[in-house]
């Protein structure tokens, strides 16, 4: 119901624009404005429902869109609205997305199975793509009928069951065994994961592509009805429910696809189709040729999407999944921002049938990007918290806040295992530093040759608590792997030190007997 609203607000919004002014520039904006927020905000977003509870994001996120939903209503049926005024609604209400689709999107691991999660991904893509098959037609019927105004009304009235339903959600919160994150600081250790994480990386980069150059169709949309002799907000309706009829077709051959196919040839698969539809567009002229290619378009554009955000959860631990995804909507959400701007302003410089020419040539592009940037496959990886960390006993009073803390673990190897050890200490070393370590190193000694020293150093106390229980199962084989290869008497030696310079009376007092935490 929620998602209908917002599809009605979409075409009222759209289409009001092709009423207050002529400008393809500003029209196009109307897609900007809604993604652009994505790209500003959703990072804050993400580390913001990776520290706190989400359900409270969640609904402080859907009463800020009803607010300024009824506000948008108001000021439309007074008469009042002016191009920047409305995109600045607009604007708020991609704002008010923005810190809603993190939270969102990393819930459906809370509430399923690691193995049920693409099948609950694309169950998603449904529910919202069945109503991007009614919602539009009935967003022109509603506009044609009664105005833009009320189009904005029905959006508002159409977060209530939502908020409604949202209020009844009982999640589960696993206890919390630290501080919460500072929010700069987790803001600062979701890029980081991502950097250092190839496999995000170019999931992100293609989906910035496809945001970019698939864009281009959906904001240009109005443009292709007004040039049709029979064009108005009924026909781009129309146009728009063809789309979601084939969002709805890629949704149900989505799990089908994924089956016979590697990850790779769906999303060129999505490339070539979304192309493909772009250039239908461009080509002709024929009122049905528009409809038909809508089709593949809107099954393309669920394909690419879905399959995108579907890797990003896999591939990500629970801790970080948050930030992770906001990452790949800023990078997606940018990519259809600027493409909304460009493809605009091609359009008011040469033409709508040469902008979407174009985006389908580049979009065949992206396709053949693949064979360099080439998408992976789900990950296998078990990124569930090993839950074996217990804080040591210490024998001075530290704060969380105390530090910096140095680590250093001793390993004796003897030299005809010294190659397998250096290989899984690079993989030790991508491990640290993306859970938080710094200046890591590894050292050997020049008098004792079968002794080796891992150091690396972290903020703080609290951060390095932090730091071991963001373990997980598949990063615990590499510690199991170079246990293995230790010859000394019990585990490896680790030594936790507090770098000093001075230490005020008031600090590192003396401290006897602290019990560990269980």
């Amino acid at each position: 119901m929620s998602n209908f609203g917002g599809l009605v607000q979409a075409v009222g919004a759209a289409w009001l624009m092709t009423q207050l002014t002529d400008s393809a520039t500003l029209i196009a904006l109307v897609q900007a404005s809604n993604t652009l927020p994505v790209m500003l905000l959703a990072i804050a977003s993400g580390a913001l429902a990776d520290i706190f509870d989400r359900k409270t994001l969640l609904m402080l996120a859907l009463i800020f869109m009803t607010v300024v939903s009824a506000a948008l209503a108001l000021v439309a049926w007074s008469g009042g609205l002016t191009p920047w005024l409305l995109l600045g609604f607009t604007f708020m209400l991609g704002a008010g997305q923005a810190v809603y689709n993190p939270p969102w999107q990393a819930s459906m691991g809370d509430l399923v199975a690691r193995e049920d999660l693409p099948a609950a991904v694309s169950l998603n893509s449904v529910g919202f793509n069945l109503m991007r098959s009614v919602g539009p037609a009935a967003g022109g019927l509603i506009v044609a009928g009664f105005g833009a105004a009320a189009a904005f009304a029905v959006n508002a009235v159409s977060y209530l069951p939502l908020l409604g339903a949202m209020s009844r959600w009982r999640p589960k919160l696993a206890p919390r065994v630290t501080t919460p994150e500072p929010f700069v600081a987790a803001m600062g250790a979701g890029l980081r994961y991502v950097a250092l994480s190839p496999n995000l990386m170019r999931v992100i980069l293609r989906g910035a592509l496809f945001g970019f150059a698939a864009i281009a169709v959906l904001a240009l949309l109005p443009l292709v009805a007004t040039s049709h002799p029979e064009g108005g907000s009924l026909l781009f309706g129309g146009l728009l429910g063809c789309y979601g009829i084939g969002a709805i077709i890629g949704a149900m051959l989505n799990g089908r696809i994924r089956a016979r196919l590697e990850n790779e040839h769906v999303v060129r698969l999505a490339f070539a189709g979304f192309a493909a539809a772009a250039l239908l567009l461009g080509l002709t002229q024929s009122v049905w040729l528009h409809a038909l290619a809508l089709v593949p378009a809107g099954a393309s554009w669920v394909l690419a999407l879905s399959l995108f955000n579907v890797t990003v959860q896999l591939s990500t631990p629970r801790w970080v999944v948050a930030r992770a995804l906001a990452l790949y909507q800023t990078a997606t959400f940018g990519g259809m921002a600027a493409g909304s701007w460009a493809w605009g302003a091609l359009a008011g410089a040469e033409g709508v049938d040469r902008a979407l020419t174009t985006a389908g040539l580049l979009l065949l592009v992206g396709a053949a990007l693949g064979f360099w940037l080439r998408a992976p496959e789900f990950g296998t990886a078990d990124l569930d918290p090993v839950n074996r960390f217990r804080e040591p006993s210490l024998r001075l009073d530290l704060r969380g806040r105390s530090g910096p803390i140095m680590v250093m673990v001793d390993y004796r190897i003897e030299q005809e295992d010294v190659a397998e050890f250096l290989r899984l200490m690079r993989l030790r070393r991508n491990i640290r530093r993306r859970d938080g370590a710094r200046n890591w190193a590894l050292l050997r000694d020049l008098e004792h040759p079968d002794q080796w020293s891992e150091t690396y150093h972290i903020a703080t106390w609290d951060e390095y608590v932090r730091h071991n229980l963001r373990r997980t199962k598949s990063d615990a084989e590499v510690t199991v792997a170079l246990r293995a290869l230790h010859k000394g008497e019990g585990d490896p030696l680790v030594h936790r030190m507090i770098e000093r310079h001075n230490v005020t009376p008031e600090d590192d007092l003396p401290l006897i007997g602290k019990m560990e935490i269980p």
